[in-house]
């Protein structure tokens, strides 16, 4: 900086790292670049992790830690054309990620990472696994392993929807006795996305769950935050219109005669919707599962809530589960005292992932152990 009486010129110089000459701070940065374009991004180290950007200019990384584009990361200049952004995860951890734009607000494809997935809504995100974890096995067709089989059906909507029909899948196990029924909302999602089916296949081969026959229930696509915060009119659809069908085509448990045999299971507004099946249909549904589950809005409780404090329906077993990298998680571990205050049969799980089909997937051969054990 130069000093000329009250003025001043301020002149950036750009400096390398203090460990090394300038011949060593370029050789690492190259080597780190080289690293990336070999493995892919990011580069793992243990539990640190570094993703790396070439470029006059760098995007931002938006991810499940910070919120999507609620809290955009800024790279950092490690070389004139080179940036990086690094974070510490668990060795466990699964992570969903994209680079974005701060200047046009559009997202910018990660040349170095070829592993993306659909979000659900319009976008693909990039993805990847720490070294000490792995998507399910169990998600995986198998040679030798006999498949249930899925059908097609339409159901009417009079309660939820005037005049219109609903998509409904059914999954009969491949086995010839009575099962219980698993309902599933956002069905579709969780057969197309998640490949229940598959993992219910193997799961029923390896003996370690009971047979099961499965219900997927379409959401209201723009109408299913109506349809699931805790709605009735959804109850009385399942009762009146799913149940029948499903008693129809599938060789089920007589549920008069096995109270509390079947089970439900959602996430995020679709395991609010579970938890409260369960809390108002207990002589039907007596195994809830419910992965990230939203339980109060804008400070205000769902109804689901006032049904636990008012403890209702105690008998029902419950599987929650939830990643630390959730924007729901403390909304998840507010309700655990509240459950077990309560008396409430709950087991609750956290795992290191996000708000995400791929998290919920590979949980969910826990949740099913743990509620469908093998007899």
């Amino acid at each position: 900086m130069l000093a000329r009486g009250r003025n001043y010129i301020s002149i950036k110089i750009y400096r390398p790292p203090k460990f090394g000459g300038l011949l060593q701070w370029e050789h690492m940065n190259t080597k780190l670049l080289e690293l990336a374009r070999k493995q892919g991004n990011p580069i793992i180290e243990g539990n640190h992790v570094t993703f790396v950007w070439q470029g006059t200019s760098a995007p931002h990384i938006i991810d499940d830690l910070h919120m999507w584009e609620d809290a955009p990361q800024k790279m950092k200049r490690s070389a004139p054309d080179l940036w990086t952004y690094s974070i510490e995860l668990d060795h466990t951890a699964y992570l969903e990620y994209a680079f974005y734009d701060p200047r046009t607000k559009e997202r910018v494809q990660d040349p170095l990472n070829k592993n993306t997935v659909f979000n659900g809504i319009e976008h693909y995100n990039h993805f990847f696994y720490m070294p000490e974890t792995s998507p399910t096995p169990y998600a995986t067709k198998r040679r030798g392993v006999p498949r249930g089989k899925v059908t097609h059906h339409l159901i009417d909507t009079w309660m939820i929807e005037q005049d219109g029909e609903r998509e409904i899948y059914l999954y009969k196990p491949p086995v010839k006795e009575p099962v219980p029924l698993l309902v599933i909302y956002d069905g579709v999602d969780y057969l197309q996305r998640a490949n229940l089916n598959i993992i219910v296949d193997n799961l029923i081969h390896e003996k370690r769950i009971q047979p099961l026959a499965m219900a997927f229930i379409q959401n209201g696509d723009k109408y299913r935050g109506v349809e699931y915060a805790c709605s009735d009119a959804t109850l009385m659809t399942i009762e009146h219109v799913v149940l029948p069908l499903a008693r129809k085509k599938l060789n089920l448990l007589d549920i008069k005669k096995n109270h509390g045999a079947y089970g439900v299971l959602g996430a995020s507004f679709g395991g609010l919707m579970s938890l409260y099946t369960g809390l108002r249909m207990p002589d039907i549904f007596g195994r809830v599962i419910s992965q990230s589950g939203v339980f109060e809005s804008e400070g205000r409780d769902f109804a689901a809530v006032d049904l636990i404090r008012a403890k209702q329906a105690r008998e029902i077993k419950i599987w929650m589960d939830i990643g630390q990298y959730d924007w729901l998680l403390e909304d998840n571990r507010r309700l655990q005292p509240i459950l077990q205050k309560n008396g409430y049969n709950v087991t609750y799980r956290e795992f290191f992932g996000g708000h995400n089909y791929t998290s919920w997937r590979d949980e969910i051969p826990r949740a099913l152990e743990a509620l469908f054990p093998a007899q």
